[in-house]
């Protein structure tokens, strides 16, 4: 009984949702200036759920909605437009497409871009349903026009086509639309506008490879690619640089990687960072050149890499001592990305040795003093450079991660803790990752235990209030206790207080008495 009453006045409720917008559509209809009305119907199906807006707009059409977008008249053109967002998210894919497909394609050419980028979002919903799909791959001028936003002076324009013709190219019948059909010059004309559109199609076309075999093979026979990889060698540095952006995001997948391999393209990328030292220039593009090998190497292998194109880890070191705060920047995050691995840090070590020592001292002086941007990456590739998880705890291992820790200073724990009690939350928080990376380590865990004061530090919850602050400091006790050999190590009283701390939270407050006194400060 209490059920079906329950429906009923759903039932009622949602009749009288629906006169209402019946009557304010009507309203809207009847007058020359509707921004008062309007702003009604906005009202009111913002007083819907979207849950229950659906039932609420069957059967009813909104065209005089659609119809009211062509004016100059910029706030009619928003009240429609957050009208039609509302509208037509709680419409089926299927249902708007098959009602207001003509609608649609009129707001991709339409002037103001809040209407292209409604009309382009809402195309991309239709595009992810497998049956309405059809409807948007069947209509020529559609495709035609969402590959013209793409040549839009507005990037959010830009980006929302690039984002559908990217679902588009999911299928196979969508990737012969788009490139076994006239559309391909169509993509091709839009390029010619100027360089930023050129790119922007780049930039499509890569995120097409990106997803399969199958669709960088279309990318492939069309041309583009091949016409972006010329790019690397151009004139224009800028250029130069923005296109081994895009090469670099075409590394990532394992079939994009193959193709560049076979096209030459990674000796191609070698001898750039060779021939870089005779380019007054080459500052603009190098980080990126670096860049590409670094993602190399961590996704194939660091040891691979290196070994084939030894330029890369010479440059890097380079880098690395350079005096120039970007050079050094892209040369630290680079370290730490290789050092993050065993693999990486036995790459290090074997290939450069000596040279080595040099670059972490460096790393360390960066980290001390200087920019607080350098020192917040320093710090960070120092904490992944001594990162050694318990299951590759291996003596050899154990023995290049200390010795690696003992060039950073005379006295390394001393120098990091400074760090972690300088009145700066990013440093403080890095140099206790530094902690938490060695506190797993039993070479690690002896020098904290033998350092005076330290383990009073660990536990002292008055040092950074910050919640990061807090969080980090946790983090370290968990690491000190995660590790086997803690308990022997740091002894039974230092192991139940740091226990106690772990049961405790990051965010615990012990209960202090306090006496306040009545007028004082």
């Amino acid at each position: 009984q209490t059920l079906e009453g329950c429906e009923e006045v759903k039932c009622f409720t949602e009749t009288v949702m629906a006169a209402t917008i019946q009557s304010l559509l009507e309203e809207i209809s009847g007058v020359e200036d509707p921004v008062e009305e309007l702003q009604s119907l906005k009202t009111a199906l913002l007083s819907i759920p979207v849950s229950a807006l659906r039932d609420v707009l069957s059967g009813q059409r909104f065209d005089v909605i659609f119809s009211l977008l062509n004016t100059n008249e910029r706030e009619q053109v928003d009240l429609c437009v957050d009208i039609l967002e509302r509208i037509l998210i709680a419409l089926s894919p299927l249902h708007l497409v098959q009602n207001y497909r003509e609608k649609l394609q009129e707001g991709l050419s339409h002037p103001n871009d809040t209407v292209q980028i409604l009309a382009l979002t809402q195309i991309g919903r239709v595009v992810e349903h497998p049956d309405a799909v059809t409807q948007i791959l069947n209509s020529h001028d559609i495709l035609r026009a969402v590959i013209l936003c793409i040549g839009e002076e507005k990037i959010a324009v830009a980006k929302q086509a690039i984002q559908s013709l990217s679902k588009i190219s999911h299928s196979k019948s969508g990737l012969d639309k788009l490139f076994q059909s006239d559309l391909l010059e169509v993509m091709k004309e839009v390029m010619g506008k100027n360089d930023i559109i050129r790119y922007r199609i780049y930039e499509l076309v890569v995120e097409i490879s990106s997803f399969s075999p199958i669709s960088l093979g279309y990318c492939a026979n069309s041309g583009l690619i091949s016409q972006l990889l010329s790019e690397l060698t151009g004139d224009d540095v800028l250029i130069r640089a923005t296109s081994i952006e895009m090469v670099t995001t075409l590394a990532h997948s394992q079939h994009g990687r193959q193709y560049l391999a076979q096209q030459g393209i990674m000796d191609k990328i070698s001898n750039m960072i060779r021939g870089a030292d005779m380019d007054p220039f080459a500052s603009l593009y190098l980080p990126g050149l670096v860049k590409f090998f670094g993602n190399l190497a961590i996704t194939d292998s660091p040891q691979q890499v290196c070994e084939s194109y030894p330029i890369f880890l010479n440059k890097v070191f380079d880098m690395a001592m350079d005096s120039d705060p970007v050079m050094v920047g892209v040369a630290l995050d680079t370290l730490g990305l290789l050092g993050c691995t065993v693999e990486g840090k036995q790459v290090l070590q074997k290939t450069v040795g000596e040279n080595f020592k040099s670059v972490f001292l460096r790393i360390s002086q960066h980290a001390s003093s200087g920019a607080t941007e350098l020192r917040v990456r320093s710090l960070d590739a120092i904490s992944q450079l001594l990162t050694l998880l318990p299951e590759h705890q291996t003596e050899d291992l154990l023995s290049l991660t200390e010795s690696w820790f003992h060039l950073l200073s005379n006295q390394p724990m001393d120098m990091i803790r400074n760090i972690s009690t300088q009145p700066f939350p990013e440093l403080h928080c890095r140099a206790l990752r530094i902690f938490s990376a060695i506190a797993s380590q039993p070479w690690g865990q002896k020098m904290m235990v033998n350092t005076p004061g330290f383990m009073e530090f660990i536990l002292d919850r008055s040092t950074g209030q910050s919640k990061e602050a807090k969080d980090a400091k946790f983090e370290l006790v968990g690491s000190l206790l995660g590790s086997s050999t803690a308990s022997e190590i740091l002894g039974s009283q230092n192991y139940i207080r740091l226990k106690t701390y772990l049961s405790e939270g990051p965010y615990y407050v012990s209960a202090v008495a306090s006496v306040s006194t009545e007028g004082a400060d």
